[in-house]
């Protein structure tokens, strides 16, 4: 955790409950070791939806659909999503749930890596999740802002990773040490470009929040 557990503890406690399906896809997410969004990515992913009333929403990294199903219950009327997903296990399981939440007409769940599919989208987004591998995120940049409204938000999830980023790359495992490198990338790259404007917020395991000039 970035911040101190008692006042994340604290935080949690006085989140309202989630929608009976919701709560059952965190358990089955908890119980088969499927990555979810943490609590605190919840609130903020409605506070900047409620704040924001974007009019399409990107998502790169749908796993079992837990986010998009939770972002399609505060999304305005005539909102949409896209998401993304590489891993074909999950696509039932998120093609399930996402007809079981009755949001079949309101998120559209493509199947396939999204450096291919991103560029292949005839739409522009003006709010985009980026929940996915993370060391891609410094090649889904460019990308991703290609397909973005001026003015839209980009918010990237993980990107602190435990506290391990500000760590010498030496200190950490080896195996961990590209995602080290590129998230290092992604964040002076997010920090620095002309086309956007951000903050690094730490809150969950660190999170960006950009918009696009």
């Amino acid at each position: 955790m970035i911040v101190n557990e008692r006042i994340v503890s604290y935080i949690h406690s006085l989140e309202k409950t989630n929608t009976p399906l919701l709560c059952e896809m965190e358990r089955f997410a908890k119980e088969t070791n499927v990555p979810i969004i943490r609590k605190e990515m919840e609130s903020f992913l409605r506070t900047m939806i409620a704040i924001k009333q974007p009019e399409r929403i990107l998502e790169l990294g749908c796993a079992i659909g837990y986010s998009a199903i939770l972002m399609s219950e505060y999304m305005p009327e005539g909102c949409s999503i896209t998401t993304i997903e590489n891993y074909d296990k999950r696509i039932p399981i998120a093609t399930e749930y996402i007809g079981r939440a009755d949001r079949g007409n309101d998120i559209n769940l493509i199947f396939g890596d999204a450096m291919e599919v991103i560029p292949s989208l005839k739409d522009s987004y003006d709010f985009v999740f980026m929940d996915a591998a993370k060391a891609q995120y410094i090649n889904f940049l460019p990308i991703v802002l290609n397909v973005m409204k001026k003015g839209g938000i980009l918010i990237a999830d993980n990107v602190l990773q435990e506290g391990d980023l500000v760590e010498s790359k030496f200190t950490v495992t080896r195996r961990n040490r590209t995602i080290h490198k590129r998230i290092r990338e992604f964040l002076y790259e997010v920090k620095n470009t002309d086309e956007l404007t951000t903050s690094v917020i730490p809150i969950g395991d660190g999170i960006t929040l950009s918009v696009k000039r």
